[in-house]
């Protein structure tokens, strides 16, 4: 395996991670929630992360199994590694109370209805573990930007930015509890910056545990069977978070335009670079 297209899967995982930081700034120093563009981002992003699901990872990663195994053998493995994913990120959901799941929207709005926080133990515990879920949720999302990138490096940077565009609003909805658990808009800041390094360490492990078996006769089948479970948690990850928080933002239809937008550049750019 390539050690420069390593190091650029690293980057981008780092850069689509700490995307959590910008959604911090956005909360500080905005005065109030473009939702409009927060709908057509979060649209654009899924639009992206679905068409490359299943138009280009989906679609080589059985490719690659039938040429290995044949068939009926190869279409097996390929949509039990795309559910396995799927499986993956919703075990990742079930476990995470709903009081303390990320995905719950916030706007900028809420950071500026009080000079003074309430602070006490408790909503200080509850804000930290608002940004351990967040950092939980991008675990898999930090293997899924990396492996695409070694796969395809065009394919990946698509893919880092879209995973970059959905961290923004999260950064948001960490910063939000944790101000007003603290008082304290630089441990919000904090908070969310360290939720996003998940992301970079879901890399480093994919990495230190999968590479090695990529460069062994059976790289093939791990390739593949990878790459089709990262089509698979990108696809729950458009479905369960993206589009219901583009919804809950209140612009349904900009949203949709922001999906087809997403679909359309993707397929677009897939057929320039090909």
């Amino acid at each position: 395996m390539d050690i420069s297209n390593a190091t650029l899967a690293l980057l981008l995982t780092v850069f689509a991670g700490l995307s959590t930081g910008i959604g911090s700034a956005i909360a500080f120093f905005a005065r109030s929630t473009n939702t409009k563009l927060l709908t057509v981002s979060l649209g654009f992003s899924a639009g992206v992360m679905i068409y490359i699901s299943f138009v280009e990872i989906f679609a080589e990663a059985k490719i690659a199994f039938i040429e290995k195994f044949g068939e009926f053998d190869g279409t097996l493995y390929t949509i039990t590694s795309f559910f396995g994913g799927m499986l993956l990120i919703a075990l990742i959901d079930k476990f995470i109370p709903s009081y303390e799941n990320p995905h719950e929207m916030h706007a900028v709005e809420e950071m500026n209805k009080s000079k003074k926080a309430v602070q006490s133990k408790k909503l200080y515990r509850m804000g930290v573990l608002t940004a351990v879920a967040v950092a939980v949720h991008n675990f898999p999302e930090g293997i899924a930007t990396f492996m695409s990138v070694l796969h395809d490096p065009a394919v990946g940077v698509a893919i880092a930015v879209a995973v970059a565009i959905h961290n923004i609003p999260e950064g948001i909805a960490v910063s939000v509890p944790i101000f007003y658990a603290t008082g304290s808009r630089r441990k919000a800041f904090f908070y969310s910056f360290l939720s996003g390094l998940a992301e970079p360490i879901g890399a480093l492990l994919a990495y230190f545990v999968l590479m090695p078996y990529l460069t062994e006769g059976n790289s093939v089948a791990v390739m593949a069977s990878t790459m089709a479970a990262v089509a698979g948690i990108m696809v729950f990850i458009s479905l369960d978070e993206l589009l219901p928080s583009a919804e809950e933002y209140g612009e349904h239809h900009w949203g949709i335009y922001g999906l087809i937008g997403g679909m359309v550049i993707m397929a677009v750019s897939l057929l320039l670079l090909n």
